[in-house]
């Protein structure tokens, strides 16, 4: 079997195995966020914290509660990072000095379910703070974004309240009955497939065939591995991720991580159409989030096999940055997924791509990461988009937009558009007053369009919460830690105040009946909308940035 089979074959399954599983997984995580009863468990959680669950809350009450829980993970995480030293199962001579600003960039990341990482994992950070400190914000940052997705879907779904559901409910059951047994029974099978997992503290000494020495860091790696995929998070135990073969062995566990990494996003969809009583939307949604994922992919791989970029004319150009054991096809497919979805994880090193192949991986996130997008951010993300389409149908024809029943008022929109707006507002000023500072520009490996590219990167990984990089940038430095880390919490926290106000404006709102100006927003032309509309909101904004950077590495 040839590569280019062998990638059809491996995509063709990853498409089927997403298939199966949307059905059962959507409905269960409908049943999840819409039952009623409380397990013993979870009822003992709810005294600890002082929760009322049958308690709802309006969105403002709602949204200072995700404030104040991730302030409090923010505040914990730092302080955790700084004391390492002092606490059980760290490292005697960490490689990277855990400095203040580099503790503020980590733990902004983390929490905001970005896991940008400017140090090396293995050589910095002991186990208790792998385990105790980041593993658990990449169970809960992703539980957060589920319950913002489940009190925006609530807000469609639901007509004169001011009731979005209970944002400690949602938190608890999302990792409890969600994130925790499929990362528990995933980490299994990444342990069959060779994936370490052990509490080895000190690195061991061996020796090779050569006769040289080398030591082999272990460490927790399964346990952490599989909800970095899972929750959309990213951050590696090691520093060259995915790519490290502790943490992705063979071809078999880069297809699961894969999988992992998309499977509840692409399963929420579902959920929302059994949410609003129309499974159809929920196929609409899905539809929408496919097409553009494989077209995604389609064009990653065909630049990434062109050998168009840096190093147009040399023999296996492509595989610069590339495992061996993986290949250019199913590393354009992790990178895509990794891209699209708001992960971050790499198996394969972005800046080494070809430059259509590395303005793809940034195009990826400037879409919003929304095919299928983060976990719950891509849902929300999605529906936003859904809102500015109908919004824009509405005025192609002279009638008031409506989505799902629900009118699109000035005010609506306005909150659509400024959730929009936000993400390319902090990456276009953040790169231009980096590229503006003499300091800032020195941190880059490459001068000239490649240089741009990677900061540009860097703003647009960090406002949209994904964590990848290209990795020519110094980023430890207080400048870039502390940019960074603002861009990652701006980037998280006001476009979910957003999505937020607008749940609530909606489900304030009666229900409006279908009539015959009603446009669908569960047929072909409607998807085909979504997709049109996206890919031109998205060129219109950042165009400008991509041809100063890779487009015009690419024709240079």
């Amino acid at each position: 079997m040839n590569t280019t089979t062998a990638g059809i074959v491996f995509l063709a399954s990853l498409v089927l195995a997403l298939a199966l599983v949307h059905r059962p997984l959507g409905d269960y995580m409908y049943r999840v966020y819409n039952g009623d009863k409380h397990s013993r468990f979870e009822r003992v959680i709810f005294r600890m914290i002082g929760v009322q669950p049958e308690v709802e809350q309006t969105w403002p009450v709602y949204a200072r509660s995700v404030l104040a829980f991730s302030a409090i993970s923010v505040f914990f995480l730092y302080f955790f990072l700084l004391l390492q030293g002092h606490l059980p199962w760290h490292l005697d001579d960490p490689g990277t000095p855990m400095t203040a600003a580099l503790a503020w960039n980590t733990a902004v990341s983390f929490v905001t379910n970005t896991n940008w990482q400017n140090y090396a994992g293995e050589s910095t950070l002991g186990h208790l703070v792998q385990m105790a400190g980041l593993a658990v914000q990449n169970f809960v940052s992703a539980a957060v974004g589920m319950s913002v997705a489940m009190a925006l879907v609530r807000g469609f779904a639901r007509h004169r309240t001011g009731d979005l559901g209970n944002f400690w409910v949602d938190l608890v059951r999302g990792t409890l009955r969600i994130l925790l047994p499929i990362a528990f029974v995933s980490a299994l099978v990444l342990v069959a497939g060779g994936v370490v997992q052990n509490f080895q503290l000190h690195d061991q000494v061996a020796q090779t065939l050569g006769g040289a020495t080398q030591t082999i860091p272990g460490g927790p790696v399964a346990s952490q591995e599989v909800i970095k995929e899972l929750g959309t998070n990213g951050g590696g135990f090691y520093n060259t991720n995915s790519a490290h073969p502790f943490e992705n062995p063979n071809t078999w566990t880069n297809w699961l991580e894969i999988f992992l990494l998309l499977v509840i996003s692409f399963s929420l969809p579902r959920t929302f159409g059994r949410m609003v009583g129309s499974p159809k939307q929920g196929y609409a949604i899905v539809a929408v989030m496919g097409t553009l994922a494989l077209l995604s992919v389609t064009l990653l791989s065909v630049f990434q096999s062109q050998h168009h970029g840096t190093v147009p004319t040399a023999i296996g150009a492509s595989m610069e940055g590339v495992e061996q054991r993986f290949g250019v096809a199913n590393s354009a497919a992790f990178a895509s997924a990794t891209t699209l979805t708001s992960t971050g994880a790499v198996n394969s090193f972005h800046d080494s791509y070809t430059s259509l192949g590395g303005m793809m991986t940034m195009f990826n996130m400037q879409l919003g990461e929304i095919a299928p997008g983060g976990v719950g951010s891509g849902l929300y993300g999605m529906l936003i988009l859904a809102v500015i389409t109908v919004f824009l149908a509405g005025l192609m024809v002279g009638r008031t937009p409506e989505f799902l029943g629900k009118k699109i008022t000035p005010r609506e929109i306005k909150l659509a558009a400024s959730y929009f707006l936000i993400s390319p507002l902090i990456v276009l000023v953040g790169t231009a007053i980096a590229m503006a500072m003499p300091g800032q520009r020195a941190a880059m490996l490459n001068s000239g369009p490649h240089g741009l590219s990677e900061v540009l990167y860097a703003f647009t990984s960090a406002a949209n919460n994904n964590g990848s990089a290209f990795a020519g940038l110094s980023g430890n430095t207080d400048w870039y830690n502390t940019a960074l880390g603002l861009a990652m919490a701006f980037g998280r926290f006001l476009p979910v105040l957003f999505v937020l106000a607008l749940a609530g404006s909606l489900a304030r709102q009666g229900h409006t009946p279908a009539s015959i100006g009603t446009l669908p927003t569960h047929r072909p032309q409607f998807v085909g909308l979504v997709v049109g509309v996206t890919f031109i909101l998205v060129a219109l904004t950042f165009l400008p940035a991509l041809a100063l950077g890779p487009l015009a590495e690419g024709i240079h």
